[in-house]
């Protein structure tokens, strides 16, 4: 395929379901958010991440359902305290359901290598990070092998993870 859809072209198409799979304890930390955090500043996520939203919301509205999976080392990085801190106001608010499961919970479960997202159970985009945890180029994928091994994978964590309203931070 030369020319692969966005992340946001991916969202305008979804009819069903979005789910994302998160396994690393950081990410891209050189985040001005995550910088700012880091300092003590409040962070208000509609103001960060206004794309993110509206993409979400618009799925969400029109009955996406959208849910996002984080497997964490406990206790938790600073990164992942970060996180939690914006779930309400950023992953919540724009309609998704978060969920987190303390990676010794995990041992048994068969996981890819790198965190995806997988789309109506059709096509999936792999996230790549570099060990910093920056972000590299993302792979897109419509073979049905592994967008089917994605899709179960995050099935059998989405059984084990904790709701955000009720998961706290160790």
């Amino acid at each position: 395929m030369t020319n692969p859809p966005t992340f946001e072209e991916l969202f305008r198409r979804c009819e069903r379901s979005a789910v994302h799979l998160e396994m690393r304890d950081g990410y891209m930390r050189s985040d001005p958010a995550f910088i700012d955090w880091s300092r003590g500043q409040v962070i208000e996520p509609a103001e960060r991440w206004r794309t993110w939203l509206d993409i979400a919301k618009e799925a969400t509205g029109r009955g996406v359902s959208v849910r996002r999976a984080r497997i964490v080392s406990e206790p938790v990085s600073d990164y992942i305290r970060f996180e939690h801190s914006v779930t309400d106001g950023l992953n919540i608010k724009a309609g998704e359901e978060v969920g987190w499961l303390p990676r010794q919970r995990a041992t048994a479960l068969a996981l890819p290598g790198n965190d995806y997202w997988v789309f109506d159970d059709k096509a999936a985009l792999i996230n790549h990070f570099d060990g910093a945890g920056e972000a590299l180029e993302a792979e897109y994928t419509e073979d049905p092998h592994l967008v089917s091994f994605l899709a179960t994978s995050f099935g059998a964590v989405w059984k084990l993870v904790v709701p955000h309203t009720e998961y706290r931070l160790v």
